[in-house]
């Protein structure tokens, strides 16, 4: 049946005689089958060299549709299932279902549904069965795929305070490169918002006309007008996400220019903006949550006063234009994450014989003692102030829960080092954000992980520069649907808990997770490679609480990057799955000492679909590389 239905396919691409390269691609195309244009290269190459000509019959073809569809793995399980090896009928399919992929409600509905949408020969489709070819698009599809077909969609009770979600975060949002000289670009918003991303951060100084800009202050990064900042975030906030979006303002404005940047958050952004409570209750005793705040956006910044006296003032009667905050709540090094390399501090006693300028080393940065804040803007802040961080002490006494810290991840990683229980208690109660020490000039990223271990709701990355940190970032988000909000564990909501990082105590819920790597398919071929080859091998890291840490590394498949084939099963114990990451990368040995990255994916442990499945790969920048994957067999218990 599948050879009748391959010739009615193709004949008419040969109607008018043999095809070359282009051809048969096209016709691959037309087929629906992905492919790697430098995979089909060689095996078209191959078929014509044993032959003179650049052209291939039908036959030829024949042979390069099925090295690259009908691979031996998928042929041996369809064996093992089917009968007669030429089709698989319903029930079998089912058994399939049930027994390898662990699907235990899988019924005749199942079955059909599957049936109708993967199978392509009608006469087949017609007596619910499934061909070897259908067989095989099925097991490529998104439905086979590694990934939790259920995580894909927003699962997760969205009910919850503010605070108990961890919350996909940027930090220097509008840098499309490093901190020093790098480029400041409107894409650097509407990329980090269409990947989901909740909280952005905007730098905010004063411009010429009395238009604030937006750029790294005291560095030779490009700068962008903040009212277009505000224009593409109006566009973009709710593309990828219907969750709350937080602007976290970094404002080096004067008090004439916050009152622009407030006119522009009203005018643009309209009723999106949240500018007062819900429900007009300013009692506030907790945060509310995601659901209740669908559709706006939260402006992050310092504020004066209580909330009750910003609702008090009317749009006739604003009362001060302008409050001076106190020394203490001013000078927030916190807050203020800069990188101060090209700082000068000009001397006003040179007549002294003291050197005009010097440039100030990033430690000694002169402190602002009083900062004036524009009570416009300052009445845009409801749900998230900006408050400095004394010690967890301080916060238990004096923090209202709409309060949140920024931390430096230096000084946030002492806390974890010597204060965790306290630090998770502080995180059940508060939204603390971490951001990258400033010294971090390339924009180079911390590991996120250290910190998600201690429940911080808004660790933010460098959106721009790609590597394990920002794939963690990316794994961590595909879960709830890619909304930006992930529900933390029970554990690290409670404030009384005892549960910490290094010590999980009663809070482990071990799994035994066991992974058998089968092969790879049209994997990218080697860059020192002039044909498709490469030495491919797989590493499998688990990222979590520190005895969760782990790598495992396959043998390496020398010269094929077409079908490698491994076989091999590694096992791993996992104390806290619930934090858990785990993360695939496919490397060319190319010596001894240095492999070559090829492609990567990253997904929560928890989101890890059992039975055979395909592992799509990610580039370095993270876009899909849409012929190659991985081929496993998941189980855990």
């Amino acid at each position: 049946v599948s050879h009748t239905w391959f010739w009615a396919v193709i004949q008419n691409d040969f109607k008018t005689g043999n095809i070359d390269l282009e051809g048969c691609m096209r016709l691959l195309e037309k087929m629906q089958i992905p492919f790697d244009e430098i995979h089909v290269k060689h095996i078209f190459k191959k078929t014509i060299d044993k032959q003179s000509g650049h052209m291939i019959s039908m036959d030829d073809f024949k042979a390069i549709y099925r090295a690259i569809v009908h691979r031996v793995e998928f042929q041996d399980l369809f064996r093992s299932y089917s009968p007669d090896g030429q089709i698989l009928p319903d029930t079998q399919l089912i058994k399939f279902l049930i027994k390898e992929q662990f699907q235990t409600e899988a019924s005749e509905a199942t079955a059909f549904e599957i049936i109708s949408k993967y199978e392509p020969i009608d006469e087949v489709r017609k007596k619910k069965q499934m061909s070897f070819e259908g067989f095989v698009r099925y097991m490529n599809s998104d439905e086979c795929s590694i990934f939790k077909s259920q995580h894909k969609t927003v699962y997760q009770d969205m009910n919850q305070p503010l605070c108990d979600y961890f919350i996909s975060s940027s930090h220097n949002t509008y840098l499309i490169a490093d901190q020093l000289m790098g480029p400041s670009h409107l894409w650097g918003y509407t990329s980090a918002l269409l990947k989901g991303c909740r909280c952005l951060e905007i730098d905010c100084w004063d411009g010429a006309n009395n238009e604030p800009i937006v750029y790294h202050g005291h560095t030779l990064t490009s700068k962008i007008p903040f009212r277009s900042v505000i224009q593409v975030i109006d566009k973009y906030a709710f593309m990828s996400s219907a969750y709350p979006l937080v602007l976290s303002l970094e404002n080096h404005c004067s008090t004439k220019q916050q009152e622009v940047m407030a006119e522009c958050l009203k005018s643009i952004l309209g009723e999106k903006l949240l500018s007062s409570p819900l429900g007009g209750d300013a009692e506030m005793t907790r945060l509310p949550s995601p659901e209740a705040l669908k559709f706006k956006v939260l402006i992050k910044n310092k504020k004066v006063g209580t909330i009750e006296e910003g609702m008090l003032r009317t749009d006739d009667d604003p009362g001060a234009e302008t409050e001076n905050m106190s020394s203490e709540t001013a000078s927030d090094e916190e807050e203020s994450d800069e990188t101060i390399p090209i700082y000068r501090s000009r001397s006003p006693s040179k007549r002294r014989g003291q050197p005009r300028a010097s440039i100030t080393p990033p430690q000694k940065r002169p402190k602002v003692k009083a900062h004036q804040i524009a009570i416009a803007l300052s009445d845009l802040v409801v749900y998230t102030k900006s408050s400095t961080f004394v010690s967890f002490e301080h916060s238990l006494e004096n923090q209202k829960c709409y309060e949140n810290n920024s931390i430096k991840e230096s000084r946030a990683r002492k806390l974890v080092k010597f204060s965790a229980k306290e630090f998770i208690s502080h995180t059940a109660r508060f939204i603390t954000r971490i951001y990258p020490r400033g010294r971090r000039m390339t924009s180079s990223n911390y590991n996120p992980q250290e910190f998600w271990n201690v429940g911080c709701q808004m660790v933010a990355l460098n959106f721009q520069t790609p590597g394990t940190q920002m794939e963690l970032q990316d794994g961590k988000f595909l879960d709830n649907g890619g909304c930006g909000y992930v529900l933390k564990p029970e554990f690290l909501r409670d404030p009384n808990t005892t549960f910490t990082p290094q010590n999980v105590g009663g809070y482990s819920k071990p799994m035994s997770l066991s992974i058998r790597l089968i092969s790879g398919h049209q994997l990218p071929p080697s860059s020192l490679s002039k044909t498709n080859k490469a030495d491919p091998l797989v590493q499998i890291e688990i990222y979590g609480v520190p005895e969760d840490q782990t790598r495992k590394k396959s043998a390496v498949v020398k010269s094929n990057a077409l079908c490698p084939k491994w076989n091999e099963t590694f096992s791993f114990n996992i104390q806290v799955p619930e934090l858990a990451i785990i993360r695939f990368c496919v490397e060319d040995e190319v010596s001894v000492v240095n492999n070559e990255f090829l492609g990567q994916y990253t997904l929560p442990v928890m989101s890890l679909n059992t039975g055979y499945r395909n592992i799509p790969l990610l580039t370095k920048e993270g876009i899909k590389l849409e012929s190659a994957s991985l081929f496993v067999h998941v189980w855990y218990y």
